[in-house]
């Protein structure tokens, strides 16, 4: 194969997959492993870690080309975005997309079935719900959970709190309630982006007989959701920091380490901004990529949010 053609194979399939979206499934493994290792009283599986984040990289590539294929076929997704995928674009065929979405669901599958032997059983109960919610996210026609208004519902429990309390049992083989209260803040921002995809495509997706929290609200009420998923989290944060330590002694706080989630204050007010500009922006694109922007935001937020984790390790040390 030629340079040129192995540079286009492998370009036509970074666009079908959206890489810009991974993060939002990625960070909440990363967040949980690191909390399973600071506060699980584990030791540090580098092998189980690389294959719960790489399980999870192709199970939500999967997701994103079905979702692709059924915006799609629905006639949702006519007209190329800079977000859209593949077969909207289309650089894959029908035939191409199908094949992936059953490669990535295999390979996701393979290696949460190599974890489930290596840690656990139990860990099944983690990951078939994740599993059937990404199937099901578009697929299933008019039940589907995009297309009956759950697919907020859907994101936060599988690219937040499954995913993080997966990354935890696989590293410390017990349950416990941390790994889903904490990753609350980063799946918040996870439905912040989705959001963002669907307030774009509200009149699309009326046309097409599709309800969406974004559609079911409108326009202004979507303005003040948007705020409330990308604000909340700080307010969130500073919950479980506080409210655990005046209320509840004994019991585990959310580390004040992680008041340093506030440097990403700058990226949520100018995304706020954008928002109130979609009418009129600045750029004509910043309302259609908001979707992505919310996604370098809950990168930025949920690494910090490592961070602060990483830090508390640190002064434990001292």
């Amino acid at each position: 194969m030629k340079i040129s053609s192995v540079s286009g194979f492998v370009k036509k399939w970074w666009i079908s997959i959206r890489p810009f979206s991974l993060p939002a499934s990625t960070m909440p493994v990363i967040f949980g492993s690191v909390l399973a290792f600071v506060f699980g009283n584990g030791d540090f599986s580098l092998l189980k870690f690389l294959m719960a984040f790489f399980g999870m990289v192709f199970l939500h590539s999967g997701a994103n080309i079905l979702n692709d294929i059924f915006d799609f076929k629905n006639g949702l997704d006519k007209l190329p975005t800079p977000v859209s995928g593949g077969v909207v674009r289309g650089i894959i065929s029908m035939k191409q997309a199908w094949r992936a979405v059953y490669l990535f669901f295999g390979m996701g599958t393979v290696l949460g079935l190599l974890l489930s032997w290596m840690v656990s059983p139990i860990l099944f109960l983690i990951g078939i719900p994740g599993l059937l919610i990404g199937i099901f996210y578009t697929k299933g026609g008019k039940y589907s959970l995009k297309y009956r208004a759950l697919g907020d519902l859907a994101v936060f429990l599988n690219f937040g709190v499954l995913g993080s309390l997966g990354a935890w049992f696989v590293q410390t083989g017990s349950l416990s309630w941390i790994p889903v209260l904490w990753a609350v803040p980063i799946a918040t921002l996870v439905i912040a982006i989705l959001h963002a995809n669907n307030w774009r495509d509200i009149a699309s997706d009326q046309q097409g007989h599709v309800y969406t929290i974004a559609s079911l609200l409108g326009d202004k009420n979507s303005l003040r959701y948007y705020g409330f998923l990308i604000f909340a989290p700080f307010f969130m944060v500073l919950a479980l920091i506080l409210i655990p330590y005046f209320l509840f002694p004994g019991y585990p706080f959310m580390p004040f380490s992680f008041a340093i989630v506030l440097l990403s204050l700058p990226m949520a007010l100018k995304l706020w901004q954008k928002a109130l500009n979609r009418k009129q922006p600045k750029n004509p694109i910043d309302f259609i990529t908001l979707d992505g922007a919310t996604g370098q935001y809950n990168l930025v937020f949920g690494l910090l949010s490592t961070g602060a984790l990483i830090l508390e390790s640190v002064i434990r040390l001292l």
